[in-house]
C-alpha cells in the first residue's frame, strides 16, 4: 500500500471594489505579494481555516466566503499533495494589523496587480479568484528539476 502525504491550505483574497488586500511578504522562500492564508488546522474546516488565517495575518474578520477553486500541487517522486483551498471574501470588517508576523497588509489597487512582484502560482490564480465560476489549477512538481512541470488548468 502506498501512503500519499497530503496537506491543506487555505487563501482568500479580499476584493473591496476595485482593489484587494494583499500581503507584501518578504521573509523565506515565498516572497511577494499574496493575499492572506495558511495551513488548515485539524478539525477545523477550510472556510474556517481561511476564516482565522484572515484575522491572524490581517486583522480582519471576513464572512459570506465564495468557494472559488483548487490549486493542487503533487510530487509523485515523494508522495506528496499539497490541495490550496481559494475563496473570494467582498464583506469585512475591522483594523488593519501594523505590523503582523507574515507582512504587511496593503490595499492594493487591481489595475497594479500585474506590475507587483508575485508568485507564479499566486499570478497564475489571481484572474479565476475575480471571475465567476470556480477553478481547479493541477500542477505536477518535477522533482529533478525543482521547479513545476506539467500545469492544467479547469474552470467551471
Amino acid at each position: 500500500m502506498t501512503i500519499v502525504h497530503t496537506k491543506f491550505w487555505t487563501l482568500c483574497l479580499i476584493k473591496d471594489g476595485d482593489r484587494v488586500l494583499l500581503i507584501d511578504r518578504q521573509h523565506d522562500d515565498f516572497k511577494g505579494f499574496i493575499p492572506p492564508g495558511g495551513k488548515v488546522e485539524f478539525p477545523e474546516s477550510f472556510s474556517e481555516a481561511a476564516i482565522r488565517e484572515v484575522k491572524e495575518e490581517t486583522g480582519l474578520e471576513v464572512k459570506n466566503l465564495q468557494y472559488k477553486g483548487i490549486y493542487e500541487y503533487v510530487n509523485p517522486e515523494r508522495m506528496e499533495r499539497f490541495i490550496i483551498f481559494n475563496y473570494l471574501a467582498t464583506e469585512f470588517s475591522g483594523v488593519l494589523l501594523k505590523k503582523p508576523a507574515e507582512g504587511i497588509p496593503t490595499w492594493i489597487a487591481l489595475s497594479d496587480v500585474p506590475g507587483l512582484p508575485m508568485q507564479a502560482s499566486i499570478r497564475r490564480r489571481f484572474p479565476y479568484l475575480l471571475r465567476k465560476g470556480t477553478f481547479e489549477i493541477h500542477v505536477t512538481w518535477d522533482e529533478s528539476r525543482g521547479c513545476e512541470g506539467d500545469v492544467s488548468i479547469t474552470v467551471t
